[in-house]
């Protein structure tokens, strides 16, 4: 096999492998942050609503912000965090869920200013990737495009 060959094979295994990588990456933080939020299915853990009614502020311009409706907040935080991991995963709805996910990077960024460069930079480098690259092949999204969504061609027989 030539080197071009070589590097051809390369980037045909890391453009399948790549994607499932990146979803697995970004969902595993946010699904471990989820699960501190509950005690039970609905209920939310008495460390969740102390993280966004005491502990959380929001960083703008110089000066820290309460959350507004913190028992909201940690409520919709914790669902979100449980559910678009998952979603992740499956590789279903995955550039939505990467956006998402990359929304919620940003508050988090006004939240813990600090962690920018450990954290949350990687977590919207690889939000940004899903959201432009797609699940991949290995994914829910992938057989469903290629199960209902037919080409111009196809549709016009």
């Amino acid at each position: 096999m030539s080197g071009r060959g070589i590097l051809d094979r390369l980037e045909a295994i890391a453009r399948f492998l790549a994607p499932l990588c990146l979803r697995v990456a970004l969902a595993v933080p946010f699904f471990r942050s989820g699960l501190t939020k509950w005690d039970a299915p609905g209920v939310l853990s008495p460390s969740a609503v102390y993280l966004f009614s005491d502990e959380f502020r929001l960083h703008l311009f110089g000066h820290a912000v309460p959350f507004p409706a913190p028992l909201l907040f940690a409520y919709v935080d914790g669902v979100l965090e449980i559910v678009l991991p998952v979603l992740l995963v499956l590789g279903l709805a995955t550039r939505l869920s990467a956006l998402a996910l990359l929304a919620m990077t940003s508050v988090i960024e006004l939240v813990v200013p600090d962690a920018w460069a450990t954290f949350h930079l990687p977590w919207a480098a690889m939000a940004l990737a899903l959201i432009a690259l797609g699940a991949g092949p290995m994914s829910l999204d992938h057989l469903i495009t290629r199960r209902f969504v037919r080409t111009a061609p196809e549709r016009a027989k």
